[in-house]
């Protein structure tokens, strides 16, 4: 009998890319689980949302992956007010910034290229080099907004 573990692990697929990241059964069936789910949701949402579809899936296990799978810019990573991280299957290729909705949650892709600018002349002033930035926004969505 073969263990789980001595099979090559598949592959899932980096959107709008073409190349691939090596995964387990679990990212596979993480990264589906982000496909189905809308907007922006914990670590421990997701988690519930694994076990509840009958994956035997630790905590951790989702943890790990979402971090692998946002640093190859698969999935989108944010931080609330509170400071939770929440994940969402991403829906663009390439770097890009959010501006979320503080009173429903609802977020908006958007390119910065003056943001982009900006974080590299400031932290040119300060001499360093090979640069990257996280930049979140928040406000009040149209829909939410007092007066509508």
């Amino acid at each position: 009998m073969t263990s789980q573990s001595a099979q090559p692990a598949p592959e899932v697929e980096r959107p709008n890319r073409g190349t691939r990241v090596r995964g387990t059964r679990q990212a596979e069936a993480l990264v589906s689980v982000l496909g189905k789910l809308t907007g922006f949701h914990s670590a421990q949402e997701i988690h519930a949302e694994l076990r509840r579809q009958g994956e035997q899936v630790g905590l951790t296990t989702v943890y790990r992956h979402l971090q692998v799978l946002s640093e190859n810019e698969m999935v989108d990573a944010i931080r609330d007010e509170s400071g939770e991280t929440l994940y969402r299957r991403c829906a663009t290729g390439g770097h890009h910034h959010h501006v979320t909705c503080r009173s429903c949650g609802r977020s908006v892709e958007v390119e910065g290229k003056a943001v982009e600018r900006w974080a590299d002349r400031v932290a040119a002033e300060a001499g360093f080099v090979d640069v990257d930035h996280t930049v979140e926004i928040f406000g009040v969505c149209p829909d939410c907004a007092p007066g509508r």
